[in-house]
C-alpha cells in the first residue's frame, strides 16, 4: 500500500519519542491468551498496556509532549482536557519533570479515575470538573489557556502525542514471534491508532489493521466514510476512554489512509468482553480496554489459524460501575427482559403470572406495582433473567396463551433509558 509521507508518521520520530521516554514508561508485554486463542481457532495476543505505569497507554504520549516543550513552556505550566487515562499521563509526567499541570474532566468521568489523576499529579496538579463530555471539557481548557498563557497537551490530535503513542507499534512488533497478521486498535480521538499503524505499516505492510470504536460514538467511522471530520450531536458516554464527539483533524488524514478498516462493536458486547476477561483471565479492562478484544467477534471466519494483536489500552474501571456493566452484559446476551404487565386487579391475577406463566428458569429480578382501584388493570414494571436466551420465546408464548397484557420494553430504546 503506497502511503503519501504527510499522511504517515515517520519512523524515526516515533524512535526519538522511545528514547525520550525511557525510564518512565514501562515496555509492556505481548501475552497470548489461550481461552480466546482457543474460542477463535487463532493465535491471539494481547498487547497489555492495562499494566502501564498510570494503566493506560496515554502516558506515552503526553510524557513525550510535555518533555520536549522549553523551560520557558513549563514555567507557564500545561493543561489538558481528559475524560480519564490522558489526564493520568499528564499527573505523572508532570509530577517526574515538575510541572504544573490545570486538567479540565468531564463532571461525569468516574470518581476512580480523578481521584487517580490526584494521586498520580499530587500537589503539581489542579482538577477541574466542568462539562457533560470530553468536548465540553476541551473547550473551556482551550479558554484556560488562551488566559493563562499554558501549553496545551491535546490527548491526541498532536504530534508529538501520537509520536509517543506509536511506541506501543514498535514493542510489540519487537515481542512478536511471529509474522502478525491482524492487529485489532481501539478508537477514541485517534491518537493511538495514528501512531501504531504509521509502525505497522512501514515494518509490518501485511498487516490488516482495524480500528474499532464503540457504537454509541463512531466518530471515526462516520468522519471517513464522509471525508470530512464529523462531529456527532449525540453520543453514548458508557465508554468513557474512546466515547468522543469528534476525532482529530491530523488523526483523521493518518486514519482514514492506513486503517484498512474501521468497525463498530455494541456496548453490551463489550460489557460481556468486560466480565469474560475478568472471570477467565483474570484481567481488569475498563470498556475502552476491551475493544478490540469485542471486535474479535465480527472477524471470527477471517482469524482463523491466523496471528491476531488486541491492544488493551486501559484498565481503569471503576468498580461501582460493575452492576451496569453485568446488566448491559445481560440485555445484549439477551438473557434478561423487562416488561410492564397491565394485571386485571382481581385476586389471583399475580398467582397466575408467577405459577403458570414463568418457567423453570425464569427470575423475577424487578418488580414495580401500584394498585390503582379506578382502572380495570393495574401495570407492574418487570425485569425477568434467564438462565439461556432460549428461554425468552418460551416466556413470550405463555403471556399471549394467558391473554396477559403486555408490553415489552427492550425494543423501546426511549422509554427503555429511564427505567435501567
Amino acid at each position: 500500500m503506497a502511503v503519501e509521507q504527510q499522511t504517515i508518521i515517520s519512523l524515526s520520530a516515533i524512535e526519538a519519542a522511545r528514547e525520550q521516554i525511557k525510564g518512565v514508561v514501562n515496555h509492556t508485554p505481548l501475552m497470548k491468551s489461550l481461552t480466546v486463542s482457543e474460542k477463535y481457532d487463532a493465535d491471539i495476543y494481547f498487547k497489555r498496556e492495562d499494566l502501564q505505569v498510570v494503566r493506560s497507554y496515554k502516558i506515552r504520549g503526553a510524557h513525550n509532549k510535555i518533555s520536549s516543550l522549553s523551560e520557558t513552556e513549563k514555567s507557564k505550566g500545561v493543561v489538558c482536557a481528559s475524560a480519564g487515562n490522558h489526564a493520568q499521563g499528564v499527573a505523572y509526567s508532570c509530577r517526574e519533570l515538575g510541572v504544573k499541570a490545570t486538567i479540565f474532566m468531564p463532571a461525569p468521568t468516574p470518581k476512580q479515575k480523578v481521584q487517580q489523576v490526584r494521586f498520580f499529579g499530587k500537589e503539581w496538579v489542579d482538577v477541574v470538573l466542568l462539562g457533560d463530555t470530553f468536548d465540553d471539557a476541551y473547550h473551556l481548557a482551550m479558554e484556560f489557556c488562551t488566559k493563562e498563557g499554558s501549553a496545551f497537551i491535546h490527548p491526541f490530535d498532536n504530534e508529538l502525542v501520537m509520536h509517543g503513542q506509536g511506541t506501543v507499534g514498535l514493542e510489540t512488533l519487537e515481542d512478536a514471534k511471529a509474522p502478525i497478521d491482524y492487529l485489532f486498535l481501539p478508537i477514541g480521538g485517534g491518537g493511538l491508532a495514528s501512531g501504531v499503524a504509521s509502525v505497522f505499516k512501514q515494518l509490518s505492510p501485511n498487516t490488516k489493521i482495524i480500528g474499532v470504536e464503540p457504537e454509541g460514538a463512531p466518530a471515526m467511522k462516520e468522519s471517513i466514510a464522509k471525508n470530512e471530520r464529523v462531529v456527532l450531536k449525540n453520543i453514548d458516554k458508557f465508554v468513557d476512554g474512546a466515547a468522543v464527539q469528534s476525532v482529530g483533524n491530523k488523526t483523521l488524514e493518518i486514519c482514514k489512509n492506513l486503517l484498512d478498516e474501521v468497525i463498530t462493536v455494541p456496548e453490551g458486547l463489550i460489557c460481556s468482553t468486560i466480565l469474560n476477561l475478568y472471570n477467565r483471565e483474570a484481567i481488569v479492562v475498563e470498556p475502552a480496554g476491551a475493544l478490540s478484544v469485542a471486535a474479535l467477534k465480527q472477524y471470527k471466519e477471517e482469524i482463523k489459524g491466523k496471528n491476531v494483536v488486541c491492544v488493551l489500552s486501559g484498565s481503569n474501571n471503576d468498580i461501582s460501575r460493575t452492576e451496569e456493566i453485568r446488566e448491559r452484559s445481560l440485555l445484549y446476551e439477551g438473557l434478561k427482559h423487562y416488561f410492564i404487565v397491565r394485571f386485571p386487579q382481581r385476586a389471583g391475577a399475580l398467582k397466575e403470572f408467577l405459577v403458570e406463566v414463568l418457567g423453570p428458569n425464569d427470575d423475577i429480578v424487578h418488580f414495580e406495582y401500584t394498585k390503582k382501584n379506578a382502572r380495570e388493570k393495574g401495570p407492574a414494571l418487570i425485569g425477568i433473567e434467564h438462565q439461556s436466551k432460549k428461554d425468552f420465546e418460551p416466556l413470550m408464548a405463555r403471556m399471549k396463551e394467558k391473554k396477559f397484557n403486555v408490553e415489552y420494553l427492550n425494543e423501546m430504546p426511549d422509554l427503555f433509558s429511564y427505567i435501567i
